[in-house]
């Protein structure tokens, strides 16, 4: 019995801490570090390139479980605002070009795709665990953080969070 309630004790703490570092972001307006992007379709990003858009970047792998799970709403909400400037990078994280293609082909993607050896975003973000999502506002300054998977309305609060809100968080926000 008090095993049991040791074990909830525990587990409930580290859901209570995972939440607030999923969600952390920073205290003060902190520069975008200086960047360089390159798609797999040749496209090219920079901080200067991207300034006056809003820029969610989402670093992921094949072998990832929930990057795969979250996949779908990251490019559906990627596709949904693209039109009121949000740009959606796509960063792989230390995988082949060939093992990237490959699951690609079975896992399409409806994004801009950045290999990690053509970009030096993973390194600035420390990208070690999975999903992690950065969001860049209009200005160049990070708005928010998250690492590891949250869900869809998670994301939009994100993206929300450097002014550009979604239809849904919209919605929710007039309930």
């Amino acid at each position: 019995m008090r095993r049991t309630l040791n074990l909830r004790i525990a587990l409930s703490a580290t859901l209570i801490l995972g939440s607030l570092c999923a969600f952390a972001t920073p205290k003060e307006k902190e520069p975008a570090p200086r960047f360089n992007a390159t798609t797999t379709t040749g496209e090219k990003f920079t901080n200067s390139t991207i300034k006056g858009k809003v820029v969610l970047l989402e670093f992921w792998t094949t072998w990832c479980g929930f990057c795969a799970d979250e996949a779908a709403f990251v490019d559906k909400i990627g596709h949904e605002l693209a039109d009121k400037g949000l740009v959606l990078l796509a960063i792989d994280v230390g995988e082949s070009k060939k093992t990237v293609k490959k699951y690609l082909e079975q896992h399409p993607r409806n994004c801009k795709l950045v290999m990690m050896e053509d970009t030096n975003l993973a390194a600035m973000y420390q990208a070690n665990v999975y999903p992690i999502y950065v969001v860049i506002d209009r200005e160049g300054f990070i708005a928010g953080t998250q690492r590891g998977a949250g869900g869809e309305e998670a994301l939009r609060r994100l993206i929300a969070s450097a002014g550009l809100e979604s239809e849904s968080e919209a919605d929710t926000d007039s309930d």
